[in-house]
């Protein structure tokens, strides 16, 4: 079967916070239900993808990596995640405050779950005036402080809040502690896993009527209770320029805001890499196969590891481009010169 970059139909969840803004994001007919995810690239076994474009139309994501896993997800990818996708990525658009919530490690995760742990990053790309979020703690705390501050509704007073604006963004590593406050629509990158430690819940209902379940306890073996100095990311926004904004041990994120053709050739890092169309449609112009993929605002790519050497080109003026994928570049010493010396990063 041929190798060739993927597009999906859409994976919308309905959710109690959800809001209004993901359809006509996305250009897609508005719904009655209150939509608060977009899995735009999604080998989650509960909700998988389902490819839109080419001879794999219809087919689910996971069994689509399963025919041709090493030459979609790259050599190093395929044999660090024994063959399976290791990101899942989202627009989120929070009307009402979500839950505050923590994540598991991949230790934990495995040991409880046997599922990844789950590190993400959120850009913002939009936020009412005065929205704000929860990422960390700003102030330490005990284990026992948790479970009372649970229990008595005050667990809010002790977290580091933050008033966001487009283009923040904010790297959540596995345990600590976050919530997406209202009137927020973001990009989410995170591992492949669905496993969240519901901490507390502004004692609502969920969508059958009923209060959703906390994880009290297991929230706390999961919770990383240092205090940071800064929690939101500081990155340069230079234009017509991949900056890169999270290098984690999961994954590399970079964000481009460009008005003109724009070069990316990310053979180097041996990886898949998803491409989240953030503003203005593109088209991304493949240099192997000559193969042109129009991607629109609110929707998203998979470009298989053997293709990651294409052109993004605005379609009406400008466009902005975020990209994930897993840096498998060698991080020695000789590493490091080489790639300050690749000029294409």
């Amino acid at each position: 079967m041929k190798i060739y970059p993927l597009l999906f139909k859409p994976n919308l969840h309905t959710v109690v916070w959800g809001g209004e803004r993901l359809c006509p994001y996305k250009g897609l007919p508005a719904s009655e239900e209150p939509v608060g995810e977009s899995w735009e690239v999604s080998a989650v076994p509960s909700s998988p993808s389902i490819v839109a474009n080419g001879e794999y139309a219809g087919r689910d994501l996971i069994s689509v990596i399963n025919e041709q896993p090493e030459a979609i997800l790259g050599k190093a990818v395929c044999e660090k995640y024994h063959g399976q996708l290791p990101l899942l990525v989202k627009f989120i658009d929070a009307k009402r405050d979500l839950s505050i919530q923590v994540h598991p490690d991949d230790e934990m995760a495995q040991r409880v779950h046997g599922k990844m742990g789950k590190s993400e990053m959120w850009y913002i790309i939009d936020a009412q005036p005065g929205s704000f979020l929860y990422a960390g703690l700003k102030k330490e705390i005990t284990p026992e402080e948790y479970k009372q501050r649970i229990a008595d509704g005050s667990i809010v007073d002790v977290l580091a809040r933050h008033e966001v604006h487009a283009g923040d963004v904010f790297y959540l590593p596995a345990g600590r502690v976050h919530a997406i406050g209202s009137g927020i629509l973001l990009a989410e990158v995170q591992q492949s896993s669905d496993v969240t430690y519901r901490i507390f819940d502004y004692n609502r209902p969920g969508m059958d009527g009923k209060p959703r379940e906390l994880h009290t306890d297991l929230a706390a073996e999961a919770l990383n209770y240092h205090v940071e100095d800064e929690y939101r990311t500081i990155y340069n926004a230079i234009q017509n320029k991949a900056n890169l904004i999270v290098n984690s041990p999961y994954f590399s994120v970079r964000v481009t805001r460009t008005e003109k053709m724009f070069h990316r050739n990310l053979l180097k890092y041996d990886s898949f890499v998803i491409t989240m169309c953030i503003a203005g449609d593109c088209e991304l112009r493949f240099r192997q196969t000559g193969e042109v993929v129009l991607l629109k605002e609110g929707h998203s790519c998979l470009i298989p590891a053997s293709l990651a050497d294409y052109d993004v080109e605005p379609m009406k003026g400008q466009t902005r481009v975020l990209d994930a994928f897993i840096d498998n570049m060698d991080k020695s010493i000789v590493g490091q010169v080489t790639r300050f010396l690749h000029i294409t990063a």
